[in-house]
């Protein structure tokens, strides 16, 4: 049991638990406006000037919800308790703004951004309140049984939000590290290839040191070589360990390849003075393939999926361009995996990926990957 709470107190805070943003601005200024109309619209309320200011000090501390949640919770809770303290003591009922249920969002923050110490002591300080709030505006079971499923409800909505986030935040470092692992299986076959034939090209020289005409062409082989494997290594911003794979990493053959009569009739069209690193070519082809496979699988009523490589106006760059003539409902987020996937590669490769539907209709996935030595 001690365990259990030890754990719960150390857990940390969620991401994204930055302080004010733009917007909060923006929300305080609205619910403040809001609030000073309810108060001259109500004619009911019998302290109007105080209901007023205690709304407005109940919404002030909301921009800071994200990053203190405890203390945002602590302050509203006190100004509203202290109000129905004040109220019960003059013998006022509950006489508040319904614009103070903006509150609401300090306890969806708190269980949203808290780390596990703010959200043990924010609870408590939030059944404290409730507790309050029952004993002093006589409502009996209904009103408890509404204090608890507001509050509560809150709770459990950032809770949820929470643990959803993270769900999609797992998913998509799944899909990085399968796309790294990936990369580093191409990248080792084609270092492999490469290293390789240095390694021929040096026994060659070493046959005859003498035959100076043979040893000359061996190491200009060689310096081809090391220059095209340290291209490839520079065109690979990280990687992970991963066994190299049996199959050699596809290249622009495959990426023609994917051409097929159909139904839906699948085109390519190659330029061929494209001549991408073997890293670069194995990823075009990978991100043809995905692109290729989702039309199939969502654009309905396509006809023809065209695959498109060329080279850009300077030659630095090869553009791939997959596009399918379909009416089929697709997200234009990329919030895939496949499409994830390959945006992760090519942002590795440092290039990116831009996916969406046209204006003449259909749905289009077009990727730009360097080239040249620099990649």
């Amino acid at each position: 049991m001690r365990r259990r709470l030890r754990d719960l107190l150390g857990r940390p805070a969620a991401p994204g638990d930055r302080g004010p943003r733009a917007r909060d601005a923006v929300l305080v200024v609205v619910l403040v406006g809001v609030a000073v109309l309810e108060s001259v619209l109500r004619p009911d309320l019998a302290w109007p000037l105080a209901a007023t200011l205690v709304a407005i000090a109940v919404v002030a501390p909301l921009p800071w919800r994200r990053s203190r949640p405890l203390l945002v919770v602590a302050l509203t809770t006190l100004v509203g308790a202290g109000f129905q303290v004040a109220q019960a003591a003059v013998g006022t009922g509950p006489d508040g703004l319904a614009t103070m249920l903006a509150v609401l969002l300090a306890p969806y923050a708190l269980f949203r951004w808290g780390s596990g110490r703010d959200r043990v002591l924010g609870g408590a300080v939030l059944a404290g309140s409730l507790v309050v709030t029952v004993a002093l505006g006589g409502e009996g079971v209904q009103g408890a049984v509404a204090g608890v499923a507001l509050v509560g409800g809150a709770c459990l909505v950032g809770a949820f939000r929470r643990e959803r986030v993270a769900a999609r935040t797992s998913q998509l470092d799944a899909v990085r590290a399968a796309e790294r692992e990936s990369l580093a299986r191409d990248l080792h076959d084609t270092v492999a290839h490469h290293v390789s034939a240095i390694a021929i090209r040096a026994q060659v020289a070493a046959t005859d040191p003498d035959d100076t005409s043979r040893v000359s062409e061996s190491l200009d082989v060689i310096e081809r070589e090391a220059q095209a494997v340290l291209t490839d290594m520079r065109s690979l911003v990280r990687q992970l360990r991963a066994p190299a794979g049996l199959e050699p990493s596809p290249g622009l053959a495959q990426l023609a390849s994917l051409a097929d009569p159909g139904p839906p009739t699948v085109r390519v069209r190659l330029d061929d003075t494209a001549t991408p690193p073997d890293i670069v070519a194995s990823s075009l082809f990978r991100i043809a393939q995905e692109a290729v496979t989702n039309a199939r699988r969502h654009a309905r009523g396509a006809t023809t999926i065209d695959v498109i490589l060329t080279l850009t106006a300077d030659a630095d760059a090869v553009e791939l361009v997959v596009h399918d003539d379909g009416a089929g409902v697709r997200s234009p987020s990329g919030t895939g995996h496949g499409l994830q996937g390959i945006s992760e590669r090519a942002a590795l490769l440092g290039g990116e990926v831009m996916v969406g539907p046209d204006p003449d209709g259909g749905w289009t996935v077009r990727a730009r990957l360097p080239q040249g030595h620099d990649a």
